[in-house]
């Protein structure tokens, strides 16, 4: 188009009306800024008309260029960022399936294992009854005094093993983790739907992956969690509770619907509500899951030490039968038989899974704490997630409408400051 307009003014003999237009065109601020034409000085003025519309057609075609080669660069970086984001969502369906079938199977573990030890244990009792029932000596209670002895010290080398992974507690990691990696992979399918990811999209999703593979490890070897730690601590998963690009265009999508000005949903009285509801879980909800986790450590110790004392006190007590000890007639059945108790309660009742869900119970309510911080702490409401969307995922957190999230704010500040007299806890779910 710019050619067939200079060879049209070529075509005729160039009027002073023309060469001002030309002259004032190719000294217009808005050319020079969009075309980033560079300083000329005095140079310009010295060309003559002819020159100066080639050397408008000039830049012009290298600023069309390069604004076509900036687009073309653009939509490279989204096609790259794409191929990115969606490796990571196949990586997430695959550790999902991971952590299924090696969750079934360490269940399969902790099922078929408990129900060995116990029969082994039960079968080594009474083999230690039956010698002390035999009075002649011989080959009879030599028989069965090695048989029980040796099933007594099978059973605490491996009670000892079993103790030490829990695998009713590895079942419980798996469970979360796919939860967790079914959030993240709904979170990242979200954004691909409003909008294209970015490298920062991508940066964070990765982080994430890497955080629920750090906090719920698949290997038992060197980077199995401690099972028995020295005090309690609530799980942590989470990298950053920073919004992703994605979360702050899903709100400013909410935004343009609902209408909500420059405020953006929020209110004073929406972030005194939320810092009341931040004070009712850290007192309420989560010192309660800090007391039981506490609680169900202590006693997961307590078994896991008893299971195997009780099985190692069987197998030696179970080598002074048919010498003229009595007292081992008594103590090894009854041994073998409070060993079974033991750990029918420890892994039949699942105390390491419980254990592990308090530790989460706890880590979602310091997520929750923290998510709120967070949001409150940025000053610029146009950079917060929309005070609107916000609450209502708040209460869906814990379970409550949004007039059941009023209310416990509401009963938070009737409280006086003190809001372990609240009478409910803030969270409805567990």
């Amino acid at each position: 188009m710019a050619s067939l307009q200079a060879s049209l003014l070529f075509s005729s003999p160039p009027s002073s009306s023309s060469r001002r237009k030309c002259h004032t065109l190719c000294h217009s601020p808005q050319i020079k800024s969009a075309l980033h034409v560079p300083s000329l000085g005095k140079q310009l003025p010295n060309l003559n008309f002819k020159q100066q519309v080639e050397l408008l057609n000039i830049i012009t075609s290298d600023g069309l260029k390069n604004k076509k080669n900036t687009i073309s660069f653009e939509n490279e970086n989204n096609k790259n960022s794409l191929a990115k984001i969606y490796a990571i969502l196949e990586a997430i369906s695959d550790r999902m399936e991971m952590h299924k079938n090696i969750g079934e199977q360490r269940q399969n573990w902790n099922t078929l294992l408990l129900n060995s030890i116990n029969m082994i244990t039960l079968t080594a009792a009474l083999m230690a009854g039956l010698a002390g029932l035999i009075d002649v000596g011989g080959a009879a209670i030599l028989s069965l005094k090695l048989s029980s002895t040796l099933l007594f010290s099978f059973v605490t080398a491996i009670l000892l093993v079993m103790n030490k992974i829990q695998p009713s507690q590895l079942v419980e990691e798996q469970r979360n983790a796919v939860r967790l990696l079914k959030q993240l992979k709904t979170r990242i399918r979200t954004g691909l739907a409003i909008g294209h990811p970015s490298e920062e999209d991508v940066k964070e999703a990765m982080e994430s992956v890497l955080a629920i593979d750090k906090a719920y490890p698949l290997p038992l070897l060197g980077a199995m969690l401690e099972k028995f730690p020295k005090t309690f601590e609530p799980a942590s998963w989470c990298t950053s509770n920073k919004p992703s690009k994605t979360q702050k265009n899903l709100h400013r999508l909410g935004e343009k619907i609902n209408g909500l000005g420059g405020k953006n949903g929020w209110s004073e009285d929406l972030e005194e509500e939320l810092r009341e509801i931040v004070e009712v879980t850290k007192k309420k909800d989560l010192k309660e899951y800090v007391r039981l986790g506490n609680k169900a450590l202590n006693m997961n110790k307590v078994l896991a030490i008893f299971g195997p004392l009780l099985t190692g006190a069987a197998a030696i007590g179970s080598t002074f039968l048919g010498q003229g000890a009595p007292w081992a007639v008594v103590v090894v059945p009854l041994a073998g038989s409070l060993a079974t108790i033991v750990n029918t309660i420890e892994h039949g009742g699942q105390v390491g899974m419980v254990f592990e869900m308090y530790r989460n119970s706890a880590g979602f309510f310091n997520l929750f704490e923290e998510t709120i911080e967070f949001a409150l702490e940025e000053e610029e409401l146009g950079r917060r997630e929309n005070g609107e969307v916000f609450e209502m995922k708040m209460a869906l957190s814990l379970g409550r409408s949004l007039s059941q999230l009023k209310y416990l704010a509401d009963g938070s500040r009737r409280s006086n400051g003190d809001r372990s007299c609240v009478d409910e806890f803030a969270c409805k779910l567990f």
